[in-house]
C-alpha cells in the first residue's frame, strides 16, 4: 500500500478575503444544512453506488451536471470560497438534486481527517490553480503528498479525473504520477456530462488546449515496483 509522505501544510488555494453578499450568506445559511457532508465518508450509504469527491469546485456547474446525470451517485464538493458554493447550492436546489453534498473547507485536511480508507470511487479535479510562477509549484494540488493520500482513500478501481487548461500543470501531473510507484496516468475524452462553464469555457475562448487526464492507483503494479528495485 502507498505511503503517505511527509510534508509540512501547505496551503494549495487561494484564501481570498472580502465580505460575503447578504445572498450569499443567506444561501448558505439556509442550503448548508440541508446539503451537509457527513461527518466521515466510510461505508458506502445505502442505495448509493458511487461516492465522488469533486475538490475545488468552484460555482458547481460541473458538480450539479455529475449528480444530475447519476442519480445513484453520492458527489461530495468542496471549496474555500464562499460564493461558489452558495451559488451551487442554490443551482442543485432549483435543479431539485439531492445526491450532492457540499462543505466550505480544505480538500487536504479533509482526506486526511474525514475519509475512510477505500471511501472514495473517484476524484474529480476540474481546472485546479495551476500556480504557473516556479516559487509556486510547491503549492499545486498534484503533489507526492496528495498522491499517497489518494492511494489509501480510493476503492479498488477508483480514477481521478484531472481536467487542465494549462499545459504545464498538465506535464507536472503526468510527471507526479510517474514518479509514484502504482499511479498510470493516460488522456482520455472529455466526460459528455460536464458542462462548458468557468475556468473551461475562458481557457477555450482564449484559445487554450484541454487536456483530460485519468490516473489509477494499482497496489499491485506497486508491489512489483518496490521488488524490481529491490
Amino acid at each position: 500500500m502507498a505511503q503517505v509522505t511527509d510534508q509540512p501544510p501547505v496551503r494549495t488555494f487561494h484564501a481570498r478575503r472580502g465580505r460575503r453578499s447578504q445572498l450569499t450568506t443567506d444561501r448558505l445559511e439556509t442550503l448548508l444544512p440541508r446539503y451537509a457532508v457527513p461527518p466521515r465518508l466510510g461505508a458506502r450509504p445505502a442505495g448509493v453506488e458511487r461516492v465522488v469527491l469533486e475538490i475545488g469546485c468552484g460555482h458547481g456547474a460541473a458538480a450539479v451536471a455529475y449528480a444530475h446525470a447519476h442519480p445513484t451517485h453520492l458527489l461530495v464538493a468542496l471549496d474555500v470560497h464562499p460564493p461558489g458554493v452558495a451559488r451551487m447550492l442554490a443551482a442543485a436546489a432549483d435543479a431539485g438534486v439531492d445526491n450532492l453534498a457540499a462543505e466550505l473547507g480544505d480538500a487536504v485536511e479533509f482526506l486526511e481527517q474525514r475519509v475512510d480508507a477505500g471511501a472514495l470511487d473517484a476524484v474529480h479535479l476540474f481546472f485546479p490553480d495551476p500556480w504557473l510562477k516556479a516559487r509556486h509549484h510547491r503549492r499545486r494540488f498534484v503533489s507526492r503528498h496528495t498522491l499517497g493520500l489518494l492511494a489509501t482513500r480510493l476503492a479498488p478501481g477508483g480514477e481521478v479525473l484531472v481536467a487542465t487548461d494549462q499545459l504545464p500543470y498538465a506535464a507536472h501531473v503526468r510527471e507526479v504520477a510517474a514518479g509514484e510507484p502504482g499511479w498510470v496516468c493516460e488522456e482520455v475524452a472529455r466526460p459528455a456530462w460536464r458542462p462548458m462553464a468557468g475556468f473551461e469555457a475562458k481557457g477555450v475562448a482564449a484559445g487554450r488546449a484541454i487536456t483530460e487526464l485519468r490516473l489509477r492507483y494499482r497496489a499491485d503494479v506497486e508491489r512489483a515496483t518496490r521488488i524490481e528495485l529491490a
